[in-house]
């Protein structure tokens, strides 16, 4: 969270002052807000659930994976891409990412099996992934497309926002993200089908209270509904939404103006896709060695992406423990559906993503900064490089006071 004050107290305020906390009734918060954001993204559709974690496992449901598919997730996502595929029946099968920390277009395409039905690109810190690779694979080979936009919101790519390219895209609202409403999230489509099949699965009894539609039958799914608490704090998040990203952005070109000449010491920007549209909430510098990039993390706030917990698949527990249910019976792992499916992890599974995440540091952004600041920072970076890269002492440096780092942050949950 960047930001909420208020605004976000008064909406809040004003919801339990009215007593009409269910989201459906009469000037639904919920309701405005999905129709507000549908239309922020350039979609048809918007369905808000309780957490991205769900709105993941809706999206997949409303494109029909189910067991025996195959969907293929990156290495670096946060452990739910991969557990929201077992929630649904399917397996996850682990793709390699490139140097821009999202899934390498050239890996995914050579991970295709005969059967493989989707795939979760994930516009990972914020920076968005090729999407034009990723659906010209997609399309030549039939695969459905799920956006995982859980830490990208407010990005997009090349003029589109993100979540609105592939077929469904899956949002976060947890208390760590660009837009909060402490927990929450929802799903992005728009494809008619796909929507009523993931309001369905975010409420099994959707159709009881806003009316049968004969497009698809009813199903049981768990359960996962916003509450009109969600809605209104969201309808004013959404009003910050575009300052926090265009700050945000301001502040990364200026640092990454300020530190282009380290370039020449060996600490260059990590490449990104359609850099003028992500987030901004990072800036990524890939360092020479894991040793450089330990040194640099030591010296100033900063994370290397490899040290991020439950965002690396060697820590997805459940994943690799194959214990995708909470009761043997429905395990993907064992279900006769997915036999002969990919469902075991190789030993040296991941080898050229860890690479590549042990030797990215980010330093984080924030809207907040002020000029002062980011001045600091500029230096700081500056400094920490000539010690990773030149062998230099602190006091040779001069590292400047800076805000700590909130770690929590980077092993968050969607």
């Amino acid at each position: 969270m960047y930001t909420a004050g208020e605004e976000e107290i008064e909406a809040i305020a004003r919801v339990i002052r009215s007593g009409a906390l269910f989201r459906y009734g009469e000037n639904s918060e919920c309701n405005r807000f999905e129709a507000r954001y549908a239309r922020h993204l350039g979609v048809e559709h918007f369905a808000l659930a309780a957490s991205g974690t769900y709105g993941l496992a809706a999206g997949l449901i409303g494109l029909g994976i189910g067991p025996g598919d195959e969907v293929l997730v990156p290495a670096h996502t946060y452990m739910a891409t991969a557990t929201a595929v077992l929630s649904v029946g399917a397996i996850p099968v682990i793709v390699d990412i490139d140097e821009s920390l999202t899934i390498d277009p050239a890996a995914l395409r050579d991970a295709i099996g005969p059967r493989t039905k989707a795939v979760i690109p994930v516009h990972m810190w914020g920076a968005a992934c090729n999407m034009n690779a990723i659906m010209d694979i997609a399309k030549k080979r039939g695969l459905k497309v799920l956006e995982d936009v859980c830490q990208g919101i407010g990005g997009g790519y090349e003029g589109k926002k993100l979540g609105s390219i592939g077929h469904a895209g899956a949002y976060s609202f947890n208390y760590f993200k660009n837009m909060t409403s402490g927990e929450g999230g929802g799903i992005a489509t728009s494809d008619p089908k796909v929507a009523e099949r993931a309001r369905c699965a975010i409420d099994p009894c959707h159709f009881y209270w806003q009316g049968r539609n004969d497009s698809i039958k009813p199903f049981a799914g768990i359960g996962a509904r916003a509450s009109e608490l969600m809605g209104a704090m969201l309808n004013v998040q959404l009003d910050r939404l575009d300052g926090i990203i265009e700050a945000m952005r301001a502040e990364k070109k200026k640092v990454l103006a300020g530190t282009r000449h380290l370039g020449n010491l060996g600490l260059t920007p990590s490449p990104m896709n359609s850099p003028d549209d992500d987030c901004a909430a990072q800036v990524m510098y890939l360092l020479p060695s894991e040793q450089a990039a330990q040194s640099f993390s030591k010296t100033i706030p900063s994370v290397i992406a490899g040290k991020t917990g439950r965002h690396n698949f060697t820590q997805w527990d459940q994943v690799l423990m194959h214990e995708g249910a909470h009761h043997p019976a429905l395990n993907p792992y064992t279900l006769p559906q997915n036999k002969g499916l990919r469902l075991n992890y190789a030993d040296d599974l991941g080898k050229g993503s860890l690479d590549i995440l042990n030797r990215t540091v980010m330093v984080a952004m924030n809207p907040a900064h002020s000029d002062a600041e980011i001045d600091d920072m500029i230096h700081n970076i500056d400094a920490a490089a000539r010690v990773a890269l030149e062998n230099a002492s602190l006091d040779d440096v001069g590292v400047r006071k800076a805000a700590p780092v909130d770690l929590q942050k980077f092993d968050s949950v969607n």
